[in-house]
């Protein structure tokens, strides 16, 4: 159920020639920043044609909406791009937590009308996942903050940034177009600390030029959040010795024979 005063992460994917659609029809809805990625689907090709979908190369969007300017947008992918037919492409929301920064999440919301509220649209999550996007080549930066706070380590993605007067407007400064996206799995409870570090040594003030916003995760496999020194106390914990057994314990299951002899002995 989609909250209309709530903000949410819009993720487009659709072919390199249909994305200018895409953009347009979002800039004449008032949505002028994006985060814009390569990328390449893999299903496998009897799944494409069934889908009327070409195995081309791919561009996935990011785009921070309200759940009013998504249902507003979700009204003209359809009339407009036709987005139900195969192969235009498929756009989906994400329920965001939390934006680091007051001037950060004015930029990324400036003309949908969001104003503030409780954080954190699910509850009672354990994990979320950091979203940092920064100027190409200052992903060590960032992560380099992040560790300070307890990171374990993050993945990253190249892409390119719009919206660069809307950036000099808010945050003061002229962003690079090419940009570094940082993925970061950490616990809900280290969150807080690990965006406010990220922002003081990679922030807008910073040549990193990083922004952060989080999602809620609701389950992770082959993934392990503890911090370390919770493990190394479990790995340095000696094992209990077993108990000497008795020699009645020692005979049980030994032929009537063998144990008698032992008796005798």
């Amino acid at each position: 159920m989609i909250s209309q005063t709530e903000l949410y992460l819009m993720m487009t994917v659709t072919g390199r020639d249909r994305m200018p659609d895409f953009i347009r029809l979002y800039q004449d809805k008032g949505l002028d920043i994006h985060w814009l990625s390569l990328g390449h689907g893999t299903a496998n090709r009897r799944y494409l044609r069934y889908l009327g979908l070409d195995d081309t190369e791919k561009m996935v969007c990011m785009t921070v909406v309200t759940g009013r300017k998504w249902l507003e947008v979700k009204k003209a992918m359809s009339v407009r791009l036709r987005i139900e037919a195969p192969g235009v492409g498929i756009a989906y929301v994400v329920p965001l937590s939390s934006v680091g920064g007051k001037r950060e999440l004015m930029f990324m919301t400036d003309g949908q009308g969001f104003r503030k509220g409780e954080e954190s649209t699910l509850k009672g999550t354990e994990q979320e996942l950091l979203i940092v996007i920064c100027n190409q080549g200052y992903s060590e930066a960032v992560m380099d903050a992040a560790r300070k706070a307890g990171a374990r380590g993050g993945t990253v993605i190249h892409a390119r940034g719009t919206g660069q007067v809307k950036a000099e407007r808010f945050l003061g400064i002229s962003l690079a177009s090419e940009k570094d996206i940082i993925l970061i799995v950490t616990l809900s409870e280290q969150k807080k600390e690990m965006m406010q570090q990220i922002i003081r040594d990679a922030g807008p003030e910073q040549k990193a030029g990083a922004i952060v916003f989080s999602l809620p995760v609701t389950d992770t496999a082959g993934m392990v959040l503890r911090p370390q020194s919770e493990e190394l106390e479990e790995e340095d914990a000696e094992p209990a010795e077993a108990p000497e057994k008795a020699p009645e314990a020692q005979d049980a299951g030994k032929p009537e024979a063998e144990q008698t002899e032992r008796t005798a002995e």
